[in-house]
């Protein structure tokens, strides 16, 4: 009988739950508006050899390049961030070696590396979700092949320091050091270039969050020039579709329309944190498009509330230390504001008080 090989059978699943998610979609970190109009129009043009033809990735490289400021054989064009961290896995990691990983973090780290055969370290966060820089680094040793970092953290939003993460990296010359800047246009911090002078650093980027083309799975990793040669070698000149490659030029011609939205999520995240520090609710000051909360044995009524409101919460309880914790994605003016509406419609209402009180 075929088998799978034994790290696959050992892998965690991870199920993100995509069904049923009728309403304001403020569950995935999503874009809540769209793409800019000028990705649609890009769209309409499209045509039939278009589609016949294979995708050129080269050119599209170039010109992100060129907007991040780096150069075009200091980057690849991902599938999504996820299709980074997997190459970067495949190019890095064998059975045997190590994976340091902070928890709680994004799911597919610890997927990828161990799909691989290596074996996952994972570091615990500190206390309010710090960063657990001394941690990492007492846990590399020489099996030690990858170190991934979220930065900002999915699902804290915590930021590490950009001094810690420099100091991992020279701390661990033989692993590769992945930097995950998902979030990046939320809180305009990021190491990109630094690989020029620490080359076992790679930073990915995503087009999903800010730019609102999670549908067409598009994002970017950044390395030193050698590195990113080998990591080439793993990928399939073909990862990206003629779509995708397509739309992104006038994705990144459009900074106004990102601005925009950018600038009203982030106004968002303020209010909400306000509000919470007003009614006394635990949460964790953010860098990203969200905001993580405690509402301890109330978690469950509170998203079940949201969604009787059209509104939809991610519950994070069963990530590491996020016992009781939901997390709430900001979006646009209009949407934040039905946001804290219904905020403040719950919690003052008689049922929840009762239930807080008892």
């Amino acid at each position: 009988m075929l088998k799978a090989r034994a790290a696959v059978h050992g892998l965690k699943s991870y199920h993100p739950p995509l069904d049923n998610r009728e309403g304001l979609r403020l569950d995935f970190n999503e874009n809540t508006v769209g793409c800019s109009p000028r990705v649609l129009e890009r769209l309409r043009r499209i045509n039939y050899e278009d589609l016949a033809r294979y995708p050129e990735r080269d050119p599209l490289e170039a010109v992100v390049a060129a907007r991040i400021g780096i150069d075009a054989a200091e980057i690849l064009l991902t599938n999504g961030t996820d299709e980074a961290i997997h190459l970067i896995c495949e190019t890095y990691l064998e059975p045997g070696d190590e994976a340091l990983i902070g928890v709680p973090t994004f799911a597919m780290y610890e997927i990828y590396a161990g799909a691989t055969g290596a074996r996952v370290i994972p570091v615990q966060a500190g206390e309010d979700f710090r960063f657990p820089a001394e941690h990492i680094l007492a846990r590399i040793n020489s099996r030690t092949r990858l170190i991934a970092v979220a930065n900002p953290n999915n699902p804290t939003g915590t930021l590490a320091p950009a001094e810690d993460l420099l100091r991992i990296a020279k701390a661990a010359p033989e692993a590769a050091l992945l930097v995950d800047e998902a979030y990046f246009e939320f809180a305009g911090e990021t190491l990109m270039k630094q690989w020029r002078a620490v080359p076992n650093l790679f930073v990915s980027r995503t087009f999903s969050k800010a730019y609102g083309l999670a549908g067409l799975r598009i994002g970017v990793l950044g390395g030193n020039v050698e590195q990113v040669k080998m990591v080439r070698r793993v990928s399939s000149p073909y990862n990206l579709n003629s779509v995708a490659l397509a739309c992104l030029p006038d994705a990144l011609a459009d900074e106004a329309y990102v601005r925009a939205y950018v600038d009203e999520v982030l106004q968002g995240r303020e209010r909400l944190e306000k509000e919470l520090r007003a009614r006394g609710i635990k949460y964790w000051p953010s860098r990203a498009n969200f905001v993580l909360m405690y509402f301890g044995e109330l978690n469950s009524a509170f998203i079940a509330a949201m969604r009787e409101r059209g509104i939809l919460v991610r519950d994070r309880s069963r990530d590491p230390g996020c016992d009781g914790c939901v997390r709430i994605t900001l979006g646009s003016r209009e949407q934040n504001e039905r946001l804290f509406a219904a905020l403040g419609q719950i919690l003052e209402s008689k049922q929840f008080l009762s239930a807080a009180g008892s």
